[in-house]
């Protein structure tokens, strides 16, 4: 790696000293790797060549890509806070220790795999610095949630006296296809990212995917085999509760609840629908914007270099923008060619510019370069409108009638033209992931008004999270409490990974909830007790599994990433908000008023779609017919 060269702190060189104080100045370092190439243990050869200045009293901060390697918060304290959370809902949900390490045991293993997995990926593709702490939330949410839904159904039968193998084996056929769809949803969801032609979209999708992918196998074929060495032992170690934990079909109350809301689905959709506009009503004033290190915490380099260069110079100084020059013709006086001196005039002149720096040509002359420093930081809003008016007038004014094509370029720019690309791509997304999630249910359920009326709820279980993080960070509303000094633009790529991700796993509790009334619709025609039933039966294991997740999402608000605590904060909201008003009271509600309906299928449509269904009846007929010769 080598430094480029010039004078040190020198304006003609390659660095510069502050002109306000003289005491604040920047050496640019160029390395011969790029941001993709570099490893933590290189940036820090590089940050150590500076120990002579420390040593002599100067403070000293790397900043650009040197410095965001060696700045990444660490996520160890959330993953261990995550864990802990789980351990006790388990306990509490389980009533035993060796029960309650099956989940965390399941999902900690299927961590490990996909981390390596997307450390593979990395080879073939950049994998942004989030990725895999986004795979870490998601995988070991999905993880314990999907082990807890097939043990809790495994232990279910075998209270009932079904002998413990074939208990094993039904909780797989049923509740092990419903986690196969539902995590099929999820990985649908994420895989359909790529459809925007984003990498780094693109790349953050499939390492989630990759992550949920690997939780549902694990969840199918690891925990099985672990469920049938174990036997009747995962009863083992009871914990002293004050309440047995219970784990049969009348948990605490929900049948209760279901009662009361077949009873009155009317005010049930009202209170919902409520409650669901006004926490979306925030999401009228998203916007998305991007990043700067001046939000990450003060004991990173990033942010210290961010502190000392805006200090110093002003707080555009950490976001230039480049102005690339193509000229028609050689320029006949170099730098002074009065094409460059013009455009540069008009570009200082422009209101929000703090200064610009001489162009630089290449040996043809026909190509330039020139830096352009704002007076705002990268992320202020003033900052966007300034490149959006260089773009739009001040550059298209300077060179008309000259041969000359000029464009505005950066890392700022970039980020804002990722916003832009974003947002022309998210309505097309939306469809997307929407049509093909109700395909899927549509398989599972074979039915039309159920995968519609999930569809529409699920978007107003979005809807709601985007309102809450627009509250609490563009707002700044209680921001202070997650560890940030004030309100924090939503990082253009965050709504579009939560769509996908939330859509997917408020699928998740679709397809159990739904499941369970669909099984109990096929055993007795009566929709009102099928909603009753299915909702008495699976309320506490939707909640419990929920309380999980959003545990294991808020955890990570503790990391000092202002994206991942954006994602933690609007997943946990989303999963809370989905879990409760949603799961538990819209979803029966609607049901209920829809009756029959739900079930309705057109013959035509019943004869096209193939015959996939999550019912126990599915399987029990498929045994009747597989014994059927034998009998015969």
């Amino acid at each position: 790696m080598q430094a480029s060269s010039g004078c040190p702190l020198s304006p003609q060189g390659a660095g510069a000293l502050s002109p306000k104080n003289g005491r604040i100045g920047y050496i640019s370092v160029t390395l011969d790797v790029g941001a993709s190439e570099l490893d933590e243990d290189e940036a820090n050869l590089v940050i150590d060549a500076a120990s002579p200045a420390t040593e002599a009293g100067f403070d000293v901060a790397a900043g650009g890509y040197l410095g965001n390697q060696v700045s990444k918060p660490s996520t160890e304290s959330s993953e261990a806070v995550g864990l802990i959370a789980a351990v006790i809902i388990l306990l509490i949900t389980f009533g035993t220790v060796v029960a309650m390490g099956m989940p965390i045991l399941t999902a900690v293993f299927g961590l490990a795999t996909s981390l390596s997995l997307i450390g593979l990926l990395g080879h073939l593709f950049d994998v942004p610095q989030v990725g895999p702490t986004l795979a870490t939330m998601i995988g070991l949410g999905v993880g314990i949630d999907y082990s807890l839904f097939i043990i809790t159904r495994y232990r279910a039968r075998a209270l009932e006296g079904m002998e413990r193998h074939e208990a094993l084996a039904r909780s797989v056929a049923t509740a092990g296809s419903t986690v196969v769809f539902a995590g099929g949803t999820v990985v649908i969801a994420l895989l359909s990212l790529a459809l925007t032609g984003i990498p780094l979209v693109s790349a953050l999708g499939y390492s989630a995917a990759v992550a949920v992918f690997i939780a549902v196998l694990a969840a199918i074929t690891l925990l099985p085999s672990v469920l049938a060495m174990l036997g009747p032992k995962i009863e083992a170690l009871r914990v002293p509760l004050p309440r047995r934990a219970a784990h049969d079909a009348e948990p605490h109350g929900w049948r209760r609840w279901a009662n009361g809301v077949a009873e009155r689905p009317w005010p049930a959709i009202a209170v919902a629908l409520v409650l669901l506009v006004a926490l979306a009503i925030p999401v009228l004033n998203l916007q998305l914007g991007q990043q700067d290190n001046g939000q990450l915490p003060e004991s990173t380099q990033s942010r210290q270099s961010y502190d000392l260069l805006s200090e110093g110079f002003g707080p555009g100084a950490n976001g230039p923008l480049l102005v690339a020059v193509q000229l028609g013709s050689a320029a006949k006086s170099g730098p002074n060619d009065p094409r460059l001196t013009g455009l540069e005039g008009a570009v200082a002149k422009t209101d929000g510019v703090k200064s610009v720096t001489p162009a630089k040509l290449d040996q043809a002359q026909t190509a330039a370069v020139f830096t352009v420093i704002p007076d705002t930081a990268p992320s202020a809003d003033s900052t966007e409108k300034l490149v959006r008016k260089l773009r739009d007038t001040v550059i298209p004014d300077a060179t008309k009638g000259e041969d000359v094509q000029a464009y505005v370029g950066g890392q700022t720019a970039r980020y804002i033209d990722l916003a832009d690309r974003i947002s022309d791509k998210l309505p097309s997304v939306i469809a997307i992931v929407v049509a093909l999630s109700i395909l899927v249910l549509m398989l599972a359920f074979r039915s039309i008004l159920v995968p519609l009326t999930s569809g529409l709820m699920n978007l107003l279980s979005v809807a709601a999270a985007y309102g809450i993080v627009t509250f609490v960070f563009q707002e700044g509303h209680g921001a202070a409490l997650i560890g940030l000094e004030g309100p924090t633009p939503i990082v253009s790529y965050v709504p579009l990974l939560m769509f996908a991700i939330l859509f997917g796993l408020s699928m998740d509790y679709q397809v159990f909830l739904v499941g369970r009334v669909s099984e109990c619709y096929q055993d007795n025609p009566d929709n009102r007790k099928a909603v009753v039933e299915g909702l008495a039966t699976s309320g506490r294991v939707i909640t419990s599994a929920a309380l999980i997740m959003v545990s294991v999402f808020l955890s990570f608000v503790l990391s000092g990433d202002p994206v991942v605590k954006q994602f933690g904060v609007g997943m946990a909201a989303a999963i809370a908000v989905d879990a409760t008003i949603v799961r538990c009271l819209l979803v029966p509600a609607v049901m209920e008023v829809l009756g029959k309906a739900n079930w309705w299928l057109p013959g035509w449509l019943d004869r096209l779609l193939p015959h996939i269904g999550l019912e126990e009846e599915m399987l029990v007929q498929a045994e009747e017919e597989a014994s059927a010769p034998a009998r015969g």
